[in-house]
């Protein structure tokens, strides 16, 4: 089992990359978020420069925002500055795009776009809007395609995990899936290689977008602290689940546990939101702060359905043995910006130090 630590892109406080390397995390995830956070390739190479062991990479970049020869150019230069140790994170657009009142990129188009980025970061000639394009003037080395870099494919939906196949080289998914969603997925995956005459080995990772707080022990899920490490991120789930709502037209998905507080969300969101303005709204935080007034959702029922692992240490190991036993390969942690360091920190001493 890898471990990860993904954190919310703010450019000035690169020195968390180097922080993560000392704790002896394997990898660093960087997100893409236009409207929110600081760009993702700028804080990268700070990163690169900055740490020699640390494997960085998006988490995840967005197709919709950058053209496919853009993606392959940006991770390439990075892979210049920490030759080997980069991978690319990449997904249709979920937060990226809805704040700005767009959706995410659809599966054919998505998986026409990770066809030309894998294509150029292997050095090849590919076909791009019915014109052959290569990367030029190579002599000069501004970017790096010899050093292999990774596509690890943000993928949750049947025909994104195809594409995941076909042309990923991982897959990284959201929440803490359970044993048998995990070995559907990865079925998947190896249907969609096999159609493209490929077959996905060993070595085709597996990773997840998560959360984590170690408990103390005799310590409740009610206490400030549990919710202030785990908040911004269980809060995210009901943006999410919103945006399924909407996009739907019925919430028949919400679990029965969580109902009330779904409805009670729901409320809030439409009575609280401006029609007009809530894209803008609706993701207030995301995965970095809890917006205040969205405290009072954060109960031990929604903790335990947002998938993250949150228990005493021997208890989130014997959850990591598991899901590592049913093919999961890393954990990407995703803290609060506020309490990012003391909750690394905490697992990496009570949690990883013990695996």
């Amino acid at each position: 089992m890898k471990f990860g630590g993904m954190v919310a892109t703010k450019i000035d406080d690169w020195q968390m990359f180097p922080y993560l390397e000392e704790l002896g995390y394997d990898c660093g995830w960087v997100p893409d978020s236009q409207m929110i956070w600081s760009d993702c390739y700028a804080t990268m190479a700070l990163a690169a420069q900055n740490t020699s062991k640390l494997r960085l990479g998006t988490g995840v970049a967005i197709a919709g925002t950058r053209l496919a020869p853009v993606t392959a150019h940006s991770i390439a230069s990075i892979n210049k500055l920490a030759p080997g140790r980069v991978f690319l994170g990449i997904g249709t657009g979920h937060t990226a795009m809805r704040v700005m009142g767009q959706n995410p990129m659809q599966p054919t188009a998505f998986r026409n776009y990770l066809r030309v980025v894998r294509g150029l970061l292997a050095g090849e000639e590919v076909e791009y809007q019915g014109k052959p394009i290569k990367f030029l003037d190579r002599e000069l080395e501004c970017i790096n395609t010899e050093h292999k870099v990774p596509i690890y494919v943000a993928a949750n939906g049947p025909k994104v995990l195809a594409a995941a196949g076909a042309y990923g080289d991982g897959r990284i998914g959201a929440g803490n899936e359970p044993y048998g969603l995990l070995s559907k997925n990865l079925d998947r995956m190896r249907r969609g290689a096999e159609d493209v005459g490929r077959q996905l080995d060993d070595g085709f990772h597996t990773a997840v977008l998560t959360f984590a707080c170690v408990l103390k022990p005799g310590e409740k899920l009610t206490s400030d602290r549990v919710i202030d490490e785990t908040g911004a991120e269980v809060v995210s789930s009901l943006h999410f689940w919103y945006e399924i709502y909407r996009q739907r037209g019925d919430d028949d998905f919400i679990l029965g546990e969580v109902r009330d507080i779904w409805d009670d969300y729901k409320n809030y969101v439409e009575t609280e939101m401006p029609e007009d303005r809530r894209h803008q709204i609706l993701h207030t935080g995301h995965c970095a702060f809890l917006p205040p007034a969205e405290r009072r959702f954060i109960t031990p029922e929604m903790i335990k359905v947002s998938g993250g692992f949150v228990g005493e240490p021997d208890e989130i190991i014997g959850r990591l043995r598991e899901l590592e036993a049913g093919g999961l390969r890393e954990i990407a942690l995703l803290p609060p910006i506020a309490v990012a360091r003391e909750n690394f920190k905490d697992f990496a001493e009570q949690v990883m130090a013990k695996y």
